[in-house]
């Protein structure tokens, strides 16, 4: 098999998300926001978390914590008409099962929704898994970093948007007070959605207070994983997400909870996630899939429908890392009318 190549292909976001059908989205946030509520709530919800007991979702809730690099770019997903064109880009394809975002990603998904079904479309939002992520104010290099309060969706927010689930995160700086109050107010928060049978998606991270950089060696990665598993009044309805590392066949032993992996920072190949999916999905009978963000939405020069179509066929199909990457360089450019075929 030849190796991954990309060669002179960049893909071109415009041809799929032009820049008229981005200005739409403000349009209709000015004409009639009431649209989406209405998308919200006619949107047909899957019958059961996962179809298959695995599941792929895509991460966009980066930049409302002030994290917006991309390899070198320090605001590459600052660029709203580039992020959420990425987003859609994935998104909109029936193989992924589902989106974990911000209020304002999830609200700009709905309408673009609307849009399509208004041109005679299908809604691309029916059947997919929709997970609000809630507590976002420990903004990366503030000073109240480790303080992640709920500056997003709330309990009554997710009902009220007919979403499917909630994504939570804590980080475990064990010297810090601040964290202490945030895994506090993420148990809080699973008592609350358990009241409502709502599934939970719960980041747990163990961090040094130098930097907050997160350490996955086993012996944290055990210790917090221990900790995430015992919180809240019960976990009948808590998924845990958390980062591939050495030695996985260990770590995943902490817990019976399903698994999702993190995905980590985008490094221009979707290649190593892909191969660190494949081991992962071997570790342990609780890994379920994967929770994919910035090394499927910015793959260098690559498709990201193409990144995320080669990690779904890992997750569902059981492929190995040279087979899904001979499939991500065959996907590219599938479908760049997936939208405009619609919106004019």
């Amino acid at each position: 098999m030849a190796g991954y190549e990309v060669g002179g292909y960049r893909f071109d976001l415009n041809r799929f998300f032009p820049r008229g059908l981005f200005d739409s989205v403000s349009e209709v946030r000015v004409a009639d926001p009431g649209i989406i509520l209405a998308e919200a709530k006619s949107r047909k919800r899957r019958r059961k978390l996962t179809k298959d007991g695995k599941l792929v979702i895509l991460a966009a809730d980066h930049p409302g914590r002030m994290i917006t690099k991309s390899e070198d770019d320090p605001i590459a997903m600052g660029d709203r008409h580039e992020y959420l064109g990425r987003v859609l880009r994935v998104v909109t394809d029936p193989a992924v099962d589902g989106i974990m975002a911000t209020t304002d990603i999830i609200e700009d998904l709905f309408i673009v929704n609307h849009l399509v079904k208004k041109g005679g479309g299908p809604s691309f939002l029916d059947e997919k898994v929709m997970m609000g992520s809630m507590n976002r104010g420990g903004l990366s290099g503030a000073l109240f970093e480790m303080d992640d309060t709920f500056t997003c969706f709330s309990v009554e927010s997710i009902r009220l948007l007919n979403l499917d689930a909630a994504k939570m995160m804590f980080r475990l700086d064990v010297t810090s007070r601040e964290a202490g109050r945030t895994m506090l107010a993420c148990a809080q928060a699973i008592n609350e959605l358990n009241r409502h049978e709502i599934p939970i998606f719960l980041e747990p991270l163990y961090v040094l207070s130098e930097g907050y950089k997160m350490q996955k060696t086993v012996f944290e990665m055990v210790k917090i994983i221990g900790v995430a598993s015992a919180m809240g009044d019960s976990t009948r309805n808590l998924w845990l997400k958390i980062p591939y590392g050495e030695n996985y066949g260990r770590i995943v032993k902490a817990t019976t909870l399903p698994l999702l992996m993190l995905g980590g920072e985008s490094k221009g190949d979707p290649t190593g996630a892909i191969g660190e999916f494949v081991e992962g999905m071997r570790a342990g009978a609780n890994v379920r899939g994967a929770l994919v963000g910035r090394n499927v939405l910015f793959p260098g020069k690559d498709d990201p429908l193409a990144a995320a179509l080669a990690v779904d066929k890992v997750i569902h199909s059981g492929y190995t890392k040279e087979r899904a990457v001979e499939f991500l360089m065959a996907s590219r450019d599938l479908n760049l009318d997936t939208l405009t075929r619609y919106i004019r």
